[in-house]
C-alpha cells in the first residue's frame, strides 16, 4: 500500500494524517501551532510527522505533503508570503527535510483542499472543477483536465481576491472590492450585524444570541438561526448567496468548469446557502440560455480535505 502523510498548517493547530491511495486518513495527530517563528512551526510539523512515522514500518510511508495558507513558489518548496505568519521567502521544505528524510511537497492549503475534494470528495470523477472555500475569507483551487492549476509562479487561483466591485469595500490584501469582502464568512457576519443595527426587531433572535450587542453576533449563531427558519438569518444567507453566485458566474465565463464545489464554514448551512447560490449563478452567468450550467455542490470532506489532498499531491 502506498501511504503518504498529509499535513495541514492552520492558525491554531497543525493537523497531520496518514493517507492511503483512496484518500482515507488512517491515523491523525494534532499539535498547537506554536508561534509565527518558521523554525518553531517546522519543528512542530516534524514532530507530527515523526509521531506518525513511528507507527509504520520503515519504507511504508513514501512522502509528505504540507498545506499552508500563503503563496508557495513554483517548485513547491518555498513559502513566498504567508500573511498570517509574516513569512517572506521561507524555505519550508528545506527546514522539514533536515529532520525528515522523505520527499516533501509544500502547497497552498486551499489548493491542497481543492485537490482532496477533486480526487476523493464532491469533485471526484470530474475533470474540470473549481473549489471555493467560504471561511473568514475566500480560498479556492482550480482543477483543469484533472490537473491542479497553479499558475506560472505557483500562486494562481487566489480567487477571493479578484475584484467584483470597483472601488468597493477595503480588503486586507490592500485592494478594494475583492470578492471575499462580499461572499465570505466575514461578509455574512457583517450583513447580520448591519441588519441587527438597522432593524433590531427583525433581528431579535440574532441579537439574543449576542446578548443584545450587534457587534457580538457570530457566524455559528447565524447558521443555527437560519437552520431553525429565522427570517433575518435566512435573509443574510440570501444576500451572501447572491454574491457567491455572481462570483461563480464570472469564473464560469473564464474557466467553464463542469462543477463548483463549495466548502468552508459558511457551507455548513447546506441548501440554505446553496439554493440562493444556484439561483444567482443561473441568473448572472453569461450565455445562460444556450450553455450547459455548471453543477454546484457542497464539499464532502470537511476539515480532512487539506490532509487528504496534501498527502495525495506528493504522489504526483
Amino acid at each position: 500500500m502506498r501511504l503518504t502523510i498529509g499535513v495541514d498548517i492552520g492558525g491554531t493547530k497543525v493537523a497531520a494524517g496518514v493517507v492511503d491511495p483512496d484518500g482515507r486518513i488512517l491515523e491523525k495527530v494534532k499539535y498547537p501551532t506554536p508561534s509565527i517563528s518558521s523554525d518553531a512551526i517546522a519543528d512542530v510539523v516534524c514532530d507530527a510527522i515523526e509521531e506518525l512515522l513511528a507507527h509504520y514500518p520503515q519504507g511504508q510511508i513514501e512522502g509528505v505533503g504540507v498545506g499552508m495558507a500563503g503563496f508557495v513558489d513554483e517548485t513547491r518548496s518555498t513559502v513566498v508570503f504567508a500573511p498570517n505568519l509574516a513569512w517572506r521567502g521561507e524555505p519550508l521544505r528545506e527546514r522539514i527535510q533536515r529532520r525528515v528524510d522523505l520527499p516533501i511537497v509544500i502547497e497552498n492549503d486551499a489548493n491542497a483542499a481543492a485537490w482532496g475534494e477533486a480526487r476523493f470528495g464532491a469533485g471526484r470523477g470530474v475533470g474540470h472543477v473549481v473549489c471555493v472555500t467560504l471561511g473568514t475569507g475566500i480560498g479556492g483551487g482550480v482543477i483543469i483536465d484533472h490537473q491542479l492549476f497553479r499558475g506560472r509562479y505557483g500562486i494562481g487561483a487566489e480567487i477571493g481576491h479578484y475584484r467584483i466591485v470597483a472601488d468597493g469595500r477595503r480588503c486586507g490584501c490592500g485592494n478594494r472590492g475583492c470578492w471575499e469582502q462580499y461572499a465570505s464568512g466575514r461578509a455574512l457576519v457583517a450583513e447580520a450585524q448591519d441588519l441587527a443595527k438597522t432593524a433590531p426587531l427583525r433581528a431579535e433572535r440574532l441579537l439574543k444570541s449576542a446578548e443584545g450587542d450587534p457587534e457580538r453576533i457570530q457566524g455559528q449563531a447565524i447558521t443555527e438561526a437560519a437552520l431553525a427558519g429565522d427570517p433575518a438569518a435566512l435573509e443574510c444567507f440570501r444576500v451572501v448567496g447572491d454574491w457567491v453566485g455572481q462570483g461563480l458566474a464570472d469564473m464560469a465565463a473564464i474557466l467553464d468548469p463542469e462543477r463548483f464545489v463549495i466548502g468552508g464554514g459558511v457551507s455548513d448551512a447546506g441548501d440554505i446557502l446553496i439554493g440562493p447560490v444556484r439561483e444567482s449563478f443561473a441568473r448572472h452567468v453569461t450565455g445562460r440560455v444556450v450553455r450547459t450550467l455548471a453543477d454546484i455542490r457542497v464539499a464532502e470532506l470537511g476539515s480532512e480535505a487539506g490532509i487528504a489532498g496534501a498527502g495525495d499531491l506528493v504522489r504526483l
